[in-house]
């Protein structure tokens, strides 16, 4: 895959993020930073520490899509998680080495896909032959078979049957029959009898998953996996069913399961990101009691993970020196000079996220390849109806969804799904059965469907 350089990094974020150019500059460089620190000498390119990035903004300003649009990108194995569900070691919760065992479950699941891909078409073809020795084994043939008839449908399971030697001309050529109807679809309603694994997780494992105590979790599996996966169960299924449990066991078989997990825990030490959402909750005064207490241990959990260290998952031990993160919060109530001095000095980079306004809500409805309006107008022609935006009702729709985040919560870009889902309620749920197929909505129906909701207060704070 070619490396992006900075401005076409950007280039392709503007595809689908409105604005916000400081932030996507940031992170432009620190994803082309990766690809230089991989060029340099190898006795310095272990010294290169990532930058990490601070993002500064309120909700729905696009901190979050610009990091997964990011990641999506350097196809790096990405995960976002939230600061305030984790808590300090003693403390009942999620333990903060859990995100590094995460991210690299992601990455073997990544990788496994990537190397089912290569394998497709070899699987596919050992699925079909198991599939047909199924239907026709070895040394059985369709009885009254007329030498030039296509094999019938109701023959494959009927009997009497003859048996015949393996390699003769008939079994080949019914063979090639069953082959032929298989790919046709016209077995795809028969039944066959196949054995599936059915695993059994114990119910003590599960517990200890919840309360967080990851390696005990892990080291359980490992230990007692072979006892509690359960007996191989016959079970009748549909011949497509089949054709895909053979395929996933096929697929399975022919992927070099330790190749993979090496080269899964590499990704994740070289290229993975985490995006560390709602940072400030965690910084701020203790205050030494209730939900504060742990701030500070939280705090100071995470910075050997961002700082860099080695932690233990199911697939060995993984480093967190070169993992790229980028935090996330409003800081309206705290300022990131709250957090711990030394955290801070882990994310170098600051960059601060713009509100919204009325020309910005504009543009996220009209220009992005996944603009809202875009998705509606794509899931009513599902039904057959045509929407229709005029120019005065999306300037409308913004300028009413721009006047509601004043008069209330600041909810960013997210206000517009709440305005345009109460807009077009009425049409969503009459499109089957409209007689008119075509649907042109104006400023003056945004109005009508949405100036008596702003008008009182109560209840556009329930509706929007």
């Amino acid at each position: 895959m070619k490396m992006l350089t900075p401005a076409e990094i950007v280039a392709e974020l503007d595809k689908y993020i409105i604005g916000q150019d400081e932030a996507k500059r940031s992170v432009a460089i620190a994803l082309r930073n990766r690809w230089r620190r991989q060029q340099v000498a190898p006795e310095l390119k272990d010294e290169i520490a990532p930058k990490n990035i601070i993002m500064i903004g309120p909700t729905g300003v696009g901190k979050t899509e610009i990091a997964r649009r990011l990641a999506t990108l350097a196809r790096s194995p990405f995960i976002k998680v939230e600061a305030t569900k984790y808590t300090e070691v003693g403390y009942v919760g999620r333990d903060v080495e859990s995100m590094i065992r995460d991210l690299t479950e992601l990455a073997v699941n990544m990788e496994k896909k990537e190397e089912q891909e290569i394998v497709k078409l070899k699987a596919q073809e050992l699925a079909e032959e198991r599939l047909l020795d199924m239907l026709l084994p070895p040394g059985r043939e369709v009885a009254d078979t007329p030498e030039n008839d296509e094999v019938q449908d109701d023959d494959i399971e009927n009997e009497p049957v003859e048996l015949v030697a393996p390699d003769t001309p008939d079994i080949s050529n019914t063979r090639e029959k069953l082959r032929q109807m298989l790919k046709d679809g016209k077995l795809d309603s028969r039944y066959v009898e196949l054995e599936i694994s059915n695993r059994a997780t114990p119910m003590n494992i599960e517990i200890f998953s919840s309360t967080g105590i990851e390696e005990l979790e892990f080291n359980m599996k490992e230990i007692f996996g072979n006892i509690f996966q359960g007996k191989n169960k016959k079970r009748k299924i549909k011949v497509t069913e089949a054709l895909d449990v053979l395929f996933q066991e096929e697929s399975q078989k022919l992927i070099d399961m330790d190749r993979v997990v090496s080269e899964a825990v590499r990704n994740t030490e070289q290229n993975g990101i985490i995006f560390l959402d709602e940072l400030d909750k965690v910084a701020g005064n203790e205050s030494r009691q209730g939900p504060d207490v742990s701030r500070e241990g939280v705090q100071r959990d995470l910075l050997p993970i961002v700082e860099g260290s080695t932690v233990i998952t199911k697939y060995g031990m993984v480093k967190t020196d070169h993992i790229l993160f980028i935090a996330a919060g409003a800081f309206n109530v705290s300022k990131p000079s709250d957090l711990l001095p030394e955290l801070q000095g882990r994310f170098p980079i600051r960059v601060e996220l713009e509100s919204l306004e009325v020309e910005d809500f504009i543009r996220i409805l009209t220009e992005p390849k996944n603009a809202l309006i875009t998705q509606y107008m794509a899931l009513l022609d599902t039904e057959g109806v045509e929407l229709v935006f005029e120019d005065s009702a999306i300037e409308e729709i913004a300028s009413i969804s721009a006047t509601v985040n004043e008069q209330m919560e600041n909810i960013g870009a997210r206000r517009l799904h709440t305005v345009l889902e109460k807009l077009l309620d009425e049409i969503s749920f009459d499109a089957p059965d409209l007689e008119i197929k075509k649907v042109v909505i104006d400023s003056n129906y945004v109005r009508e469907k949405l100036t008596d909701i702003l008008e009182d207060e109560n209840l556009s704070r329930y509706i929007l």
